[in-house]
């Protein structure tokens, strides 16, 4: 059974998921709005220009989770899902997971955004499996920390490679589809990269090594 492997923001999604739960915070009132929507954009600008401290990063996205019970998180999360989430699914999206789905491969979505945001974006799409930066939790709530390897750029092959070892999978006729030139490290392994409405710098290299280029937007 072969890996279908797809990154998820701006990929599968026609946007930031991590970039638009930031806004959606905003937009609830429940961060102070001006600090954080100019951190969030900060961010992402520094993403896009592949000079983000992940680290950095995390403990800025990971702080409002640490200020609300488990009950009230998860309901904010489903009115962000339904608001920013189910828009920005193309339709095309939806058909390469189908037809992935009906060869028999088995799907797994990978990204730097966090499981809180991304688990139930997972089961919308209908994926097999999830690797994604996890959040440290303790006694229910959340630290604020990260556990283990955050999953971006070499992260995301190290956590893919602890994958294979635990599942017993391999990347023998591998698919992986990304948008970011921050997927390089992961792109170069996988038998079958696909650039995805890519970046500046990944359309030059997806040219380079002769790798298909596909849009997902509708």
């Amino acid at each position: 059974m072969a890996l279908a492997i797809f990154d998820l923001d701006n990929t599968l999604l026609a946007g930031d998921s991590d970039y638009l739960w930031g806004e959606f915070l905003v937009e609830q009132g429940v961060v102070d709005g001006e600090y954080y929507a100019r951190e969030n954009r900060r961010f992402y600008e520094e993403y896009k220009a592949g000079k983000l401290d992940i680290h950095e990063f995390m403990a800025f996205s990971l702080a409002p989770l640490t200020r609300f019970p488990a009950a009230e998180l998860e309901a904010m999360r489903a009115r962000y899902i339904q608001q920013k989430i189910v828009p920005i699914i193309p339709q095309p999206a939806r058909e390469l997971l189908r037809r992935h789905r009906e060869q028999g491969d088995f799907l797994l979505i990978i990204t730097a955004t966090n499981r809180f945001v991304t688990e139930p974006i997972a089961e919308l799409l209908g994926v097999d499996h999830l690797l994604a930066t996890d959040p440290e939790m303790c006694d229910g709530r959340y630290t604020g920390r990260v556990a283990g390897t955050p999953c971006f750029r070499e992260g995301k092959v190290t956590r893919l490679k602890e994958w294979l070892d635990e599942t017993g999978n391999n990347l023998a006729d591998s698919w992986f589809y990304s948008d970011s030139h921050n997927d390089l490290p992961l792109l170069e392994v996988v038998s079958r990269p696909v650039a995805v409405d890519p970046d500046e710098t990944l359309a030059q290299h997806a040219e380079m090594k002769g790798w298909p280029v596909i849009s997902l937007r509708e």
